[in-house]
């Protein structure tokens, strides 16, 4: 058993011989690109990957906007699809942490709450499940001809706050060759995505993107990372606006399994 770099010092299994792999909607729909690339990964590192083809939305957004018997009704959906015992991958720690942290408040006093209790203690997010059970590695055979970079890393608010993973975040883009990480300034503030929040008081959540944009501009790096989706949507779309009023300079964002995939194809790995 391993210990995580977080403050909440989870236990870890051994490395596992198969997972499955939560895609969450935003992936789904706005990264796809991401999800292949995370498959990816985990198959260099010798682990079947099992992606149900069932599984929806993990039930947040009706979870967060007090709706509990719509988000019950949506993760039930999720306790068929991943119900083999096997850690379950998350690529965002929103949904990560709605599932592991959430789950079995949502199924209290349900007839699935041990099924619920069972699930959220084998599900992982991304970067925590690469660093704290893979312990993944980049040994180069060549690394002369790698492209140097730097990195703007981003922890979303729920990976940061809730999962417990900011630690593990920085460890994977510092271990990946020729990166080099940069942070913005007052680097643990909200992007302003919040998910319903950015619905609800889109002010003041554009004022937020506003900041975190600048402040990730000035960073002048090439790059912008984050294992949660929402994030990298609402500071580059923010970015892309303010680089077409001249105020800020344009970036490209990344998820961080798309920065591990391009990582291991340049030093000689098998994603």
């Amino acid at each position: 058993m391993t210990l995580s770099l977080s403050s909440r010092r989870r236990s870890y299994p051994s490395r596992p011989s198969r997972v499955y792999l939560m895609g969450t909607c935003l992936v789904d729909s706005f990264f796809p690109q991401a999800g292949m690339d995370a498959i990816a990964v985990l198959q260099s590192q010798g682990v079947e990957v099992v992606f149900p083809q069932a599984q929806t939305c993990c039930g947040q957004p009706a979870w967060n906007s007090g709706y509990e018997n719509e988000a019950r009704a949506v993760a039930r959906r999720q306790l068929l699809a991943f119900a083999e015992d096997i850690p379950v991958v998350v690529m965002m720690g929103s949904c990560a942490g709605m599932v592991h942290l959430e789950y079995p408040a949502l199924f209290r006093g349900q007839s699935e709450a041990p099924q619920a209790v069972a699930l959220a203690a084998r599900t992982y997010e991304f970067s925590e499940f690469l660093i704290n059970v893979l312990d993944i590695q980049f040994e180069s055979r060549d690394i002369t001809n790698l492209t140097e970079q730097r990195v703007a890393l981003h922890t979303s608010c729920s990976s940061r706050r809730g999962m417990g993973v900011a630690a593990e975040h920085r460890e994977l883009v510092g271990r990946l060759p020729g990166v080099q990480v940069v942070e913005p300034k007052r680097v643990a503030e909200c992007c302003g995505f919040g998910g319903t929040f950015a619905v609800k008081q889109a002010e003041i959540s554009a004022a937020m993107a506003h900041d975190k944009a600048m402040a990730m501009s000035a960073t002048a790096a090439d790059v912008i990372t984050s294992a949660d989706c929402g994030c990298l949507m609402n500071i580059g779309g923010t970015l892309d606006v303010l680089a077409a009023e001249g105020k800020a300079r344009a970036m490209p964002t990344r998820h961080l399994a798309t920065l591990v995939r391009a990582s291991l194809d340049q030093t000689g790995g098998e994603a």
